[in-house]
């Protein structure tokens, strides 16, 4: 499995070449970033940073091992204990779960990393990969929106489950071994 980086400067020139590299694929089910994204990357770049740096937002990215980036996983509008989810997979890396325990990851690093209690996503209605993880990670539908002029669907996951204290009556089978539920927690 990838590696999961709050970004930093040094990602810069990995993360141009991922969104670059990918940028026809995204287009096909999101909105495109424009070509001013792409002339002026190393300024949104150092932004980006400097609204981490403030607690604005997290920006994580999904880092194989060669050093190259095979996704985002960000949060955004971080307030009142609540930000906005957004994530994108590279086309080569897509279909094999990357982005479905990435989004786990991130809402389980959202409840304990930065304190947060819930966080919001939204996707297009022609993106029916997005909406299976998204459902699939514990994000309920709440309403219907639009992005860049698409119809779209808006979600929500409450992070309770990740910060409320485990229940000692069903941490253990009458065994003593770890229950199904436990396992699936750990990642096994």
């Amino acid at each position: 499995m990838p590696e999961i980086q709050l970004l930093r400067p040094a990602h810069g020139p990995a993360l141009f070449a991922f969104e670059r590299e990918n940028r026809a694929y995204f287009a096909a089910s999101i909105p495109d970033r424009g070509d001013d994204y792409f002339a002026r990357f190393d300024e949104r770049h150092r932004a980006l940073l400097a609204e981490q740096e403030a607690g604005h937002c997290y920006f994580h990215l999904l880092v194989g091992a060669g050093g190259e980036v095979l996704g985002r996983m960000n949060l955004v509008d971080v307030a009142d204990g609540g930000a906005e989810l957004g994530y994108r997979i590279a086309e080569r890396a897509a279909g094999r779960g990357l982005a479905t325990w990435g989004v786990r990851e991130i809402c389980d690093l959202a409840a304990h990393r930065y304190g947060l209690t819930a966080l919001r996503a939204r996707t297009t209605l022609d993106n029916a990969a997005s909406r299976a993880v998204l459902a699939r990670s514990g994000f309920a539908v709440v309403g219907e929106t639009r992005l860049s002029g698409r119809p779209g669907l808006s979600y929500l996951r409450s992070l309770a489950d990740l910060i409320a204290p485990p229940d000692p009556t069903a941490a253990r089978s009458p065994s003593g071994n770890r229950t199904e539920r436990e396992e699936d927690q750990a990642g096994t």
